[in-house]
């Protein structure tokens, strides 16, 4: 295992910082154990959630691999010619998202996407270590949305500033050497695309061979990196300030990162929603010259931190809904108490609206019945499975007329969007980019100029048609590939280092 913690693409790391990094993984050994030489069975099983619908298969270990009632040894083999790891964890719904666009474009591209969730093996060393950082995360975004003197001085420094230097990254690979042994037994020439640095981090400590780190951020961050990876993103901005690595230790000129170990792709999207592109956009702009109720789509997440511009929304758009100006998608994810709390707070609301809770085949079908159909109302969606409810977002962002997010993974869809306030300072950028492709509007700081741009897409035919024409524009020029050229880079590399494997077996006498 290489030690990757004490030099960062020839950046040396201070004396200081690698002590400190070696005393993080101490602290998670002692708090967790060490499983470094523990040897987990691997069993594959058709995901019972999204198997059907992207073709996706879950590999699961040790432990939870024994619930699934296949013997080890019996176990559906890897497809090593076909497969590729989608590698992932959940820190909220973002990464889970990217993942399903990668296993989307690797399904319709021919291939087998296995999905590593890991921060779902509960017994193993890594899943505790994941989780504990996660719940931290979580803590940390919930007093961000109940303080502003906490965002303000602690959680947008940290996310801007925080995450950007070398030597957080310098501690992340330290205590990503006690999430390697999840990989022990995947073959090691099959790719890794990883849409969380952590996956990514472990791979390679784990030997794979291949391994793709899908960065989702459009500001660059060492947080991000994984060396010995092929290191992709989404934007020319990023790709520039992750070559340099742009401000990651103060004003310091660091040392480039290597031209092959990172390419830009464009945006990370399902194949789903980039092959109906043009159809779904002249539906918006056809709804919209017949008058029909705009359709937007709100996805709230659980923190409740953004509780508040979602309920000034809701009410704001009351009277257009029941005047049938407007219709309201709500996906609450897995959170039904966000819904509760929301109906409670505006008793209106019931009234007016229809649930469609743990009903996943009922969700498919209503999404499909509204790509044509018309739709009134206030339509409500959760979901306890975590893949049903990240992907009914994707589902509902077909026929939805206006996506309504913070500028996160979402900044990057191709759907016409409003950014309400964000959640760390790095999400800004998702907002500025999309805002200059003209696929999305500006980000709205505030409760006011939200409800501003509510209106403006109501009442006018230009805001909402002009970001369709932009999106169709955006396909053409490739923008909206991004998970297609992730899959081909893996491929790619793959077959690469297999030549190369041949050529020196071939010198060797």
């Amino acid at each position: 295992m290489s030690n990757r913690s004490k030099r960062i693409f020839g950046n040396p790391m201070s004396a200081a910082t690698y002590k400190k990094a070696v005393q993080s993984k101490r602290k998670y050994i002692r708090r967790f154990g060490d499983d470094s030489k523990a040897d987990y069975p691997a069993i594959i099983r058709k995901n019972e959630h999204i198997g059907e619908l992207l073709g996706v298969y879950d590999v699961r270990l040790g432990e939870d691999a024994a619930k699934t009632g296949v013997p080890a040894e019996t176990g559906e083999p890897f497809d090593e010619e076909k497969g590729i790891i989608v590698g992932n964890i959940r820190m909220g719904f973002g990464h889970y998202r990217i993942s399903m666009a990668i296993a989307s474009a690797a399904n319709s591209m021919g291939y087998t996407p296995y999905w590593m969730d890991l921060n779902s093996y509960k017994h193993t060393t890594c899943t505790k270590v994941i989780s504990a950082q996660n719940d931290l995360y979580s803590m940390g975004s919930r007093l961000s949305g109940k303080s502003r003197a906490f965002n303000k001085l602690v959680w947008e420094p940290m996310n801007y500033e925080g995450f950007r230097k070398l030597s957080y990254n310098a501690a992340d690979q330290k205590n990503a050497e006690l999430m390697a042994p999840v990989y022990r037994n995947v073959p090691k020439e099959i790719p890794v695309v990883a849409t969380h640095v952590w996956p990514a981090q472990a791979a390679v400590h784990a030997g794979m061979k291949n391994v793709v780190n899908a960065i989702p951020d459009n500001w660059p961050m060492a947080l991000h990196f994984a060396e010995g990876s092929l290191h992709t993103v989404q934007t020319h901005f990023a790709y520039q300030g992750y070559r340099i690595l742009n401000g990651m230790q103060g004003d310091k000129v660091l040392k480039p990162m290597p031209e092959d170990a990172l390419a830009y792709t464009g945006h990370y999207i399902d194949h789903e929603l980039v092959s109906n592109i043009e159809a779904d956009c002249a539906a918006r702009m056809q709804r919209k010259a017949d008058g029909k109720p705009m359709r937007f789509l709100l996805t709230i997440g659980g923190a409740g931190a953004q509780k508040e511009i979602f309920a000034a929304i809701i009410r704001h758009l009351l009277p257009a809904i029941q005047g049938k100006k407007a219709a309201l998608y709500v996906n609450v994810g897995d959170y039904r108490n966000v819904w509760d709390e929301l109906v409670k707070e505006i008793p209106a609301l019931k009234s007016v609206s229809v649930t469609h809770f743990n009903e996943w085949e009922k969700t498919v079908q209503f999404a499909d019945e509204a790509l044509e159909g018309d739709v009134t109302g206030v339509h409500a969606f959760c979901h306890e499975n975590i893949f049903e409810a990240v992907y009914c977002t994707n589902l509902l962002m077909r026929s939805c007329d206006v996506l309504v997010t913070k500028p996160s993974e979402l900044a990057f869809y191709p759907a016409p969007k409003l950014f309400i306030k964000r959640v760390g300072g790095h999400e800004q950028w998702g907002a500025i980019h999309s805002a200059e492709i003209g696929d999305g509007t500006l980000e709205c700081a505030d409760i006011p100029h939200t409800l501003q741009m509510i209106d403006l897409f109501l009442k006018e035919d230009g805001l909402l048609n002009d970001m369709c024409r932009n999106i169709e524009k955006n396909k053409a020029a490739g923008v909206y590939n991004g998970a297609y050229r992730v899959v081909e880079l893996a491929m790619e590399q793959k077959e690469k280092n297999k030549n190369k494997k041949n050529a020196k077996r071939r010198k060797q006498p």
